[in-house]
């Protein structure tokens, strides 16, 4: 019980990271690698808001997602909206960006410069606070549950839920999905398609930096954390089906039990050379995904 309640929190995690992933690439057919840095840089949020504001895990959420969202906008506005239909000089110019966010945190975003710092930032690892009450345990069957990564499930099913009224039950969502299907039909229908990437960008980006908040809760924050995290997240994306919520959903669920139970049988290292054979065998008898679009 103990190690499918750990394989629900690694799930909520990939999720969340690669939910915005998703809605990034099914829509706008852009592969973010800088996507993993605003895990990090919502880890970052938080390690600065608990520490020099005051503020608890609770309120840590909407900021970063707020502050990440911004950072995204400013990405898609400055750089990738440029590079639309070029799929290579997008994974570079992303990739870029994200060694160049790394660096900026190693440098106290260039204040070291001038002499200044920021506790909290730099390449020392770094660590959360979590309240009181998220570090209780529950008892359920005889096994110890803790109620942070329960906390964490919950708030990735929340998202989730959002999301998908987002995408289902407003006009922004009718839009972004008819931009997805037919950009040049849509845009010929009066969408305004630039905008709809803009804030679809952003989206994504504030869903990765609130799993950012969360990973800070029980992993150490360093410059160079979201690298993995991109990379799972791609993996669950591919796996469950491009632009596919509900196949995002359960090959999340999936490879985060796989790697739990086997990383609890043998190590971590057994864990995510599983975790890739699993979705290797995925892609080779279902080459679109779990999940497929029909189409006509």
């Amino acid at each position: 019980m103990e190690t499918f309640v750990i394989g629900l929190s690694i799930g909520s995690i990939l999720f969340m990271v690669a939910l915005g992933l998703a809605i990034i690439y099914g829509t706008m057919k852009v592969i973010n690698l800088a996507h993993g840095e605003m895990v990090m840089i919502g880890a970052y949020v938080t390690v600065l808001a608990t520490r020099h504001l005051g503020l608890n895990i609770y309120l840590c959420l909407p900021l970063a997602f707020i502050v990440t969202a911004i950072f995204g906008l400013v990405i898609e506005r400055t750089v990738v909206s440029h590079l639309y239909g070029r799929l290579l000089d997008t994974l570079l110019a992303t990739w870029g960006i994200a060694l160049i966010l790394q660096q900026l945190i190693r440098i106290h975003f260039g204040l070291a410069l001038f002499g200044l710092t920021i506790d909290g930032l730099g390449s020392d690892l770094q660590n959360v606070p979590v309240p009181a009450e998220l570090q209780q345990t529950w008892h359920l069957l005889g096994a110890n549950i803790p109620v942070y990564r329960a906390f964490v499930f919950g708030v990735a099913a929340l998202l989730g839920a959002l999301t998908w009224c987002l995408l289902h039950r407003t006009r922004f969502g009718s839009q972004l999905r008819a931009v997805s299907v037919a950009r040049n039909t849509a845009a010929a229908c009066g969408v305004n398609d630039k905008r709809v990437n803009a804030l679809a960008f952003a989206y994504g980006c504030g869903l990765a930096g609130i799993a950012g908040v969360l990973v800070s809760g029980f992993k150490t924050v360093s410059p160079d954390m979201g690298t993995s995290y991109v990379v799972d997240a791609f993996l669950v994306v591919v796996a469950g089906g491009v632009g596919q919520l509900l196949g995002t959903f359960a090959a999340a669920g999936m490879l985060g039990e796989v790697q739990s139970f086997v990383a609890t049988w043998l190590n971590d290292v057994y864990g995510r050379t599983v975790l890739f054979v699993v979705v290797i065998l995925i892609l080779l008898f279902k080459p679109k995904g779990l999940f497929v679009t029909k189409s006509r």
